[in-house]
């Protein structure tokens, strides 16, 4: 199995950007706790403020692909539903050699 990486962006509306940030702070915590997860970052953006980043490191795809699933992430969508100015968009990344 090979280390994946991965970024995924998550807009917020400006009216909602603390219950976006506080239930992403909540995700976090919980999916550090994860067997496959290696890392997991939470940051905001500093030029376009209210979208928030993870920058994550997974064992690999079948890791990602059971954090997608687990009840932690349905409960940070279920309480940003409402919160978000646009798709949530994972990129999981290729290295350019």
């Amino acid at each position: 199995m090979s280390e994946l990486q991965v970024i995924a962006t998550i807009p917020a509306k400006p009216e909602a950007v603390e219950t976006v940030r506080t239930a992403l702070q909540t995700l976090a915590a919980a999916t550090l706790q994860e067997d496959g997860c290696l890392s997991y970052d939470l940051f905001e953006s500093a030029a376009v403020p209210g979208t928030f980043m993870t920058v994550e490191r997974w064992t690999g795809q079948e890791a990602l692909d059971g954090h997608l699933q687990s009840p932690h992430v349905a409960d940070a969508f279920s309480a940003a539903t409402d919160a978000l100015a646009g798709e949530v968009v994972i990129h999981p990344l290729s290295p350019v050699r």
